[in-house]
């Protein structure tokens, strides 16, 4: 089947040698052989049988499979006459970059996404360190394999259709050679032209031609990732500002005296939670944020740098463990004395900051590779019940608290009738309830989007947040935001304002001043 284009080329250019306009044709009896262009004739010949032999070894034996990271790609050479480079992300469209001017043009097409490779990442968050040196090896490697395979093609594809037209092998070599001679020259130029700037200002098709607008600036974006989060934190301003300008919310509206707390949790090594979390904390003037834990993933000390950015939050950081942050976790953010705004507590322990009283206590399990239900419930429940009592003992002692925080809810059921509001994570979804005590029950979702492994999901999880109002004078919770941003993609944005209508204790009328500006 291979040989079939080989055939129909060599028969196309025999044909044109028989009508006078090749080489190899005589001259008619009685032609003036001084004007006979047979010269320049048979060497256009030749040009068009190397050209078209060429491009036809490319196009049956001229590709490389070969895998760039987690990918699977296909590299292919293809004659151009602008040359550049054109990755294929099927279905989602293309992008084009001014690479280099030559002859030739770099097709790399994605294939498909290796679910063992991309598994081993989000198992192993630490080797995304090196993933740019293996994408670059990975590039380099087919790359040359590519230039290699590309001149067999080219030398073949010649040499094989020069035979089929001329049938004499001397003239069959020479085409082959004049291949690899155009080929050479092709690589030549590509070498002297070559801008390793043009992949930060690609031309994009398809569904790829929303990507700008998306992410901003692709400039931007390759050059600092921090754009990419940056991005994120604008979004969350956006959605703020429309979020003031509607009428469709409850009519409440915080006074500029009122404690704001931010709640969020679930984490998980996402590095774009921090700039989201930074984002509203100017936004709404956050007195206090609370983190109920799984800050990371798998507790691993090389994870610690991650915690950095905590301290230029702007604002009291209140923080217990989940289950997968590790003592190492917590003794990092203990120890740590750049960490001057991070309250870390654990069995029971209360602070007092940004007006309001917090206890709380980190996760009895460190279980970063659970896969199961199997664990013990009544772990939690007597984590849970600890907490209980030094809540309890807090208020004999004249010094109640305000807020208790777990990470588990099943922790946080336990505190029930012992302190007004008690918070939780764990589960990645939000739950609200009042409990029969008395107690109200706020359970977030992830912050992170589900983090690293929110890759493994079918869907990507949506990044959750929420802001706490509560009185200053009785700290009792007077309304609550929920910040929704839609996973991976960022596609939706929303904010909904609730208001605790089913608590008793909530008698007081709401304050109307207006809340100050984004």
């Amino acid at each position: 089947m291979a040989r079939a284009p080989f055939r129909a080329a060599a028969t196309r250019v025999r044909h044109l040698l028989r009508s006078g306009r090749g080489p190899g044709r005589r001259p008619r009896p009685g032609a003036l052989s001084a004007v006979s262009p047979r010269p320049f004739v048979r060497a256009l010949g030749l040009v068009t049988v190397v050209l078209c032999g060429a491009w036809l070894g490319l196009l049956v034996v001229g590709s490389v499979r070969t895998p760039v990271g987690p990918m699977d790609t296909t590299m292919t050479l293809r004659p151009s006459l602008s040359g550049g480079t054109k990755i294929n992300v099927s279905p989602l469209g293309a992008l084009e970059l001014d690479s280099h001017h030559a002859p030739v043009r770099l097709d790399v097409d994605v294939d498909r996404l290796d679910p063992v490779r991309s598994e081993a990442l989000v198992q192993h968050p630490e080797r995304l360190a090196g993933l740019e040196n293996e994408v670059t090896g990975d590039v380099s490697t087919g790359a040359r394999e590519l230039a290699v395979r590309s001149c067999v093609a080219v030398v073949s594809g010649a040499t094989a259709l020069g035979l089929a037209v001329y049938r004499r092998p001397r003239r069959a070599l020479a085409a082959g050679g004049l291949a690899l001679t155009l080929l050479a020259a092709s690589g030549v130029s590509a070498y002297a032209t070559w801008n390793p700037e043009s992949v930060l200002e690609p031309k994009f098709s398809g569904l790829l031609s929303s990507a700008p607008s998306v992410v901003g600036d692709a400039r931007s974006i390759v050059s600092d990732f921090d754009v990419y989060q940056q991005e994120l934190a604008r979004l969350v301003t956006n959605v703020t500002k429309l979020y003031d300008a509607t009428s469709t919310l409850p009519v409440y509206s915080p006074n500029p005296a009122t404690l704001r707390v931010l709640h969020v949790s679930d984490i998980h090594l996402n590095p774009a939670a921090w700039h989201i979390i930074g984002s509203l904390v100017e936004q709404y003037d956050i007195d206090v944020i609370i983190d109920s834990g799984d800050t990371m993933d798998h507790g691993a000390a090389v994870e610690n740098s991650f915690l950095d950015p905590v301290s230029d939050l702007g604002a009291p950081y209140v923080w217990v463990r989940g289950n997968h942050d590790s003592a190492v976790t917590q003794k990092y953010l203990e120890g740590n004395k750049r960490f001057k705004n991070v309250h870390v507590l654990d069995e029971g322990r209360a602070v007092t900051v940004g007006g309001l009283r917090v206890a709380g206590i980190g996760d009895p399990q460190f279980t970063p590779d659970r896969t199961g239900p199997e664990q013990a419930a009544d772990v939690e429940r007597a984590a849970g019940l600890r907490l209980a009592g030094a809540l309890r003992a807090q208020q004999r002692a004249g010094t109640p608290a305000d807020i208790a925080v777990t990470h588990e809810p099943e922790a946080a059921r336990q505190t029930d009738g012992a302190v007004p509001l008690v918070l939780a994570g764990h589960v990645h979804h939000r739950q609200n309830e009042l409990m029969k005590g008395g107690t109200r029950l706020m359970i977030e979702g992830s912050t992170g989007g589900g983090g690293l492994r929110a890759v493994q999901n079918e869907k990507p999880e949506q990044v959750l947040a929420s802001v706490l109002y509560l009185d200053r004078s009785t700290r009792r919770l007077q309304a609550w935001d929920e910040i929704t941003l839609g996973g991976l993609g960022l596609t939706t944005a929303e904010v909904s304002r609730h208001l605790p209508k089913d608590d008793p204790a909530l008698r007081s009328p709401l304050p109307t001043s207006p809340a100050p500006s984004p």
